[in-house]
């Protein structure tokens, strides 16, 4: 079956009032009906819904249709991506631990990895994705988690994932790839050897703002990684916080059970269902979205190359940039989503562009089907030092576009009055 047919069916068997679309299970609670069916459902002995925290019927269906689109294992879907983010790296790292970090990733990802974890105990080492040769010298015994991104938020840089997953394999070292801006339509991530995929599922994959999400996604076979792996003796010890329970002697996805029993159940980072259902919604009609996004992109990012008061264009999509043997190499039909960057001359004149423009909306939103304009400098990646942004390639004058479904003619006039 097609991603396009999976992101439609998949998970769903029609209820007793044969309802084409997916019920909203909007419950906190689930009725056992018996003592002993209660007790199984906790025990794991059955399998089932059991409080609305760690699982819910609606949400399940979310869950098992993003495994599906990304071809892995099992899904958890979250309150939002950051939740996701943190949960897919709290699964593997503890105090004491360290965490390999892609210098090119969304900047709340930085300040959480950097500044946040290291309250917790756990350090953070970056790397250049793009060309990761200094990778394998940052691995040592305590390295729990190589984290990237498939197309960076607002560099607009793809890795080196055939280096990146050749390294870690040889550390036998779990990698995490946050694929929020390709989509599973443009880059499946678990088709390459990378073991996690992560997205905000509040961008694309819902593609109208209406209703913050994420989820993290195991690739097949991630058990045989994990199980006897001594960098993970959280898969392989009792966990005393669940009776004793070895994850390892398990005939589930591992490391999406533990996430679900353990991180889900203390940190309560839960969907509610009406959200699920409104990015079952999205899920259902992004391939169409995503072929659409891209064709706006490139047009707008044509416009821009040849526009006087532009000093450059980052779009992977374009046939004379840097990255286009990699689009080429890794992504569907050379699509390359809608997220574009371009550089001004200075901070003053990427403000007045924003302030000027009429159809692009000034937000930090990515991935809506309405266009967005944004300062990364002062807004998304406002937290982030001036010498680390300049390091992760996000200049004072870079304008992050994040190119909607309207007509590309109509994006391309607002822009160009835009820019004076």
């Amino acid at each position: 079956m097609n991603q396009e047919t999976q992101a439609l069916h998949v998970g769903y068997e029609k209820n007793d009032f044969g309802t084409m679309s997916v019920p909203i299970y909007q419950t906190t609670a689930y009725d056992f009906e018996t003592a002993e069916k209660a007790a199984n459902l906790f025990a794991l002995k059955e399998l089932g819904p059991i409080y609305t925290r760690l699982n819910n019927p609606t949400t399940d269906i979310f869950e098992t249709r993003m495994a599906s689109v990304e071809n892995g294992e099992a899904a958890l879907a979250n309150a939002s991506g950051h939740s996701a983010i943190l949960f897919s790296i709290i699964n593997l790292a503890s105090a004491g631990d360290n965490i390999i970090v892609s210098n090119k990733v969304y900047g709340g990802t930085t300040s959480l990895t950097t500044h946040t974890l290291k309250r917790f105990g756990i350090t953070c080492k970056n790397f250049d994705s793009s060309n990761p040769e200094d990778l394998e010298d940052l691995i040592d015994e305590n390295s729990k988690v190589i984290l990237f991104e498939s197309l960076s938020n607002p560099q607009i840089a793809i890795p080196n994932v055939e280096k990146i997953v050749q390294i870690a394999q040889k550390y036998n070292i779990v990698t995490i790839c946050d694929n929020t801006v390709a989509t599973p339509i443009l880059f499946q991530p678990l088709n390459h050897g990378i073991d996690v995929a992560v997205h905000s599922t509040s961008k694309y994959i819902n593609g109208q703002g209406t209703a913050i999400g994420g989820a993290l996604i195991q690739r097949k076979d991630l058990n045989d990684k994990l199980i006897g792996n001594k960098r993970y003796p959280e898969f392989n010890e009792p966990d005393e916080s669940y009776h004793g329970l070895i994850y390892a002697e398990l005939p589930f996805p591992i490391y999406i059970l533990r996430a679900r029993l353990s991180l889900m159940r203390d940190f309560g980072a839960a969907p509610s269902p009406f959200n699920s259902w409104l990015n079952i919604q999205g899920l259902e009609t992004l391939h169409v979205r995503m072929r659409e996004h891209s064709r706006n992109t490139y047009k707008v990012a044509k416009f821009l190359k040849s526009h006087p008061k532009v000093k450059s264009v980052s779009y992977p999509g374009l046939e004379d940039d840097p990255q286009y043997h990699l689009v080429e190499k890794y992504f569907k039909d050379n699509m390359s989503s809608g997220l574009m960057n371009f550089e001004v001359e200075d901070f003053e004149y990427a403000k007045s562009i924003l302030n000027s423009t009429k159809i692009f909306a000034v937000a930090t939103n990515i991935g809506d089907s309405k266009s967005i304009i944004t300062h990364p400098a002062s807004t998304t990646h406002s937290q982030v030092p001036m010498d680390e942004l300049k390091e992760a390639g996000v200049n004072p004058g870079s304008i992050r576009l994040s190119v909607g479904l309207e007509n590309a003619d109509d994006l391309i006039e607002d822009l160009k009055s835009a820019l004076g």
